[in-house]
């Protein structure tokens, strides 16, 4: 066990007291993780998880699409913040660690983890722990504006310009969704690995980019990744570097609802949130997808009882 016990609850819960549940009943377990060491544009990623986890407070607790009162059906578990560079520095590797060990413990107490960034090199560590659980391969599905496919950015393989390339070099498959911005380096081990990528610019003409995307998964498991500039701007302004062209909010639920019912997902993150002065669009939108995919969840593996 590490330093960052599972019985220490985040004083901030997701939901708030609308639902409050201990960790022994939750299905779910959320885990913060206000790290930013990296960011090359518009700073403040680390003050994304307790942004969305205000934010989830102001949600209705009903979804209307599942006719469900989600949380109070699944439970769901608000662990302490970890690898907290809002309180000082912490080094990649001690981040990477930290965040590996915690995901690793949470999942061996059965519960479903949807870890918040911060920015996405966070996504590296949370993998890592899968990796070391399942002794079968999974596809990392990515939703993100960016490659993130360099060997090195600014100095550091551990820089969040660099996070699917260490997936990549984990012999995993990947799926990558909405990319629309990336590097020569990038786009030639795209074609040299002949890595599945969707681009945004398919999607925007191609009214068959799930089915393809679907197609593209070769393995029943699956970790989704979703870095927060996959989406379009004009309804996600709240990132480090926002693209044009990205996903809206109604294409992006109906591929999550295809990719719950058609695999097996073993866990999420939602990352790189980064919290706009005097307007509340981008965390409100986070805290409600990150419901959306406890909720869809919780369809696939039938929490819900009639």
């Amino acid at each position: 066990m590490t330093s960052t016990a599972l019985d220490s609850p985040s004083a901030l819960a997701f939901l708030g007291s609308e639902i409050v549940t201990d960790f022994e009943t939750a299905r779910v377990a959320i885990l913060p993780i206000p790290y930013e060491a990296t960011t090359t544009y518009r700073q403040g990623c680390q003050h994304g998880p307790e942004s969305i986890l205000e934010a989830s407070q102001q949600l209705e607790c009903y979804d209307d699409e599942l006719d469900r009162e989600v949380g109070a059906e699944v439970g769901i578990y608000t662990h302490c913040p970890i690898a907290d560079t809002r309180l000082g520095g912490v080094p990649a590797e001690t981040m990477l660690e930290i965040t590996q060990q915690t995901v690793i413990d949470l999942v061996q107490a059965d519960k479903f983890v949807i870890a918040l960034g911060g920015e996405h090199s966070i996504t590296a560590g949370v993998v890592a722990a899968y990796q070391r659980l399942f002794d079968k391969p999974f596809t990392v599905v990515q939703i993100d504006a960016h490659g993130d496919l360099r060997h090195k950015y600014e100095g550091s393989i551990h820089n969040h310009a660099c996070v699917m390339r260490r997936i990549v070099e984990m012999g995993l498959p990947t799926v990558q969704i909405g990319i629309r911005s990336l590097c020569k380096e990038e786009a030639t081990l795209i074609k040299e690995e002949k890595l599945s990528v969707i681009w945004a610019r398919d999607i925007a003409t191609d009214p068959h980019w799930m089915g393809e995307a679907i197609a593209n998964i070769s393995t029943n498991d699956v970790f989704l990744t979703i870095d927060l500039d996959g989406l379009d701007p004009s309804l996600m302004p709240g990132v480090g570097t926002p693209e044009p062209g990205g996903l809206n909010w109604y294409s992006l639920l109906e591929f999550l609802q295809q990719l719950f019912t058609t695999h097996r997902v073993i866990g999420c993150d939602v990352m790189e949130l980064a919290p706009v002065q005097d307007s509340v669009v981008s965390e409100f939108t986070t805290a409600k997808l990150v419901y959306k995919l406890i909720g869809y969840q919780a369809l696939a593996q039938e929490w819900f009882k009639e």
